[in-house]
């Protein structure tokens, strides 16, 4: 009996948690109906957890070639996992197609440096440049720790620098964190801090008007970057 009532209340604390999330989300969105925003992150998850099982299945054949590359170019590997923030703080392991070599984050963390990063592996380069090797996060999507579109998920050692530096930097955490995003269809990886304000913007922009249409046109407009290998201007 005793294991009953402490589970109700911790289904209690969490429901009192999401709840509290949804009012801050609401609040920041200004105009949308608290109806509305419910039923719109409804059919949020139900078409990130449908595209993410077509996108595995579809995807399937790239994910295998991927594979034996980056397995054939370089010892390591196939996959990368690492602790990324997602939505109000929470923690989760992201998945990715290893680009760089091994040791490439001996000395600790840093910027990317792009295409011109020498830690990069030779078929590295190309894989970010068309994003295929974000492909694996598709199962992150799956599982419910990141959505097809939303704020690129960051580092926790760099969350915190960001926080200090970027005023409103925290409330891109008030959704998940996306495979891809307003802002990652308009610029590149970051860089540096100015990159990160831009992209901020783009970040914000996308949470006040979320909606599947929103959603619908990021989608093609990562398409249009992933053939073009440039982003939408």
């Amino acid at each position: 009996m005793s294991v009953l009532v402490a589970h109700l209340l911790s289904l209690r604390q969490e429901l009192t948690i999401e709840i509290q999330r949804f009012i801050l989300l609401w609040r920041y969105q200004n105009r949308v109906p608290p109806f509305a925003l419910w039923w719109r992150l409804v059919l949020k998850r139900s078409v990130d957890f449908l595209g993410a099982m077509v996108g595995l299945v579809v995807a399937a054949p790239i994910l295998t070639i991927v594979a034996l590359v980056v397995k054939l170019d370089s010892k390591g590997p196939i996959f990368y996992s690492q602790e990324r923030v997602g939505r109000f703080g929470d923690s989760f392991k992201i998945y990715k197609f290893r680009t760089m070599r091994v040791d490439a984050e001996t000395n600790g963390p840093v910027w990317s440096a792009g295409d011109q990063d020498t830690r990069l592996t030779r078929v590295g380069g190309f894989l970010r440049r068309s994003h295929l090797d974000e492909l694996p996060q598709l199962v992150n999507v799956l599982t419910g720790h990141m959505s097809l579109v939303g704020p690129r998920p960051e580092r926790p050692c760099f969350v915190h620098e960001l926080n200090v530096s970027i005023p409103s930097y925290d409330r891109r955490l008030l959704i998940k964190p996306g495979l891809t995003g307003l802002a990652q269809v308009h610029y590149r990886y970051d860089q540096s801090l100015a990159d990160v304000r831009r992209k901020l913007r783009f970040d914000l922009l996308y949470i006040k008007r979320m909606c599947l249409a929103l959603d619908a046109k990021i989608l093609v407009w990562t398409l249009l970057v992933v053939v073009t290998g440039r982003g939408i201007k």
